[in-house]
């Protein structure tokens, strides 16, 4: 057996990809949402910053996948269920 044997329960590289990209889309369009503030009286947006830290990602991977891509350092847990990019 060699090393580079991966593990019986060894994630995918292409769908912690996937995932990855999923979570970067989801946290962009969190921030883009809070930083429109688009309503009655404002006709733009307010042009403050988002202040968005972490989100929950999306729910269509398993959780095994956002943990992993945390051991690997790509994303940061920041409990709770949240994640953010390092």
């Amino acid at each position: 057996m060699t090393d580079s044997t991966p593990a019986p329960n060894a994630i995918p590289e292409d769908e912690l990809k996937r995932a990855l990209g999923a979570f970067k889309k989801r946290l962009k369009l969190t921030k883009l949402d809070q930083e429109s503030k688009l309503g009655a009286g404002k006709p733009l947006t307010s042009g403050k910053k988002s202040d968005v830290m972490g989100i929950i990602p999306p729910n269509q991977f398993p959780r095994a996948v956002w943990e992993e891509l945390a051991r690997k350092g790509q994303i940061k847990d920041m409990g709770g269920g949240f994640y953010a990019l390092p």
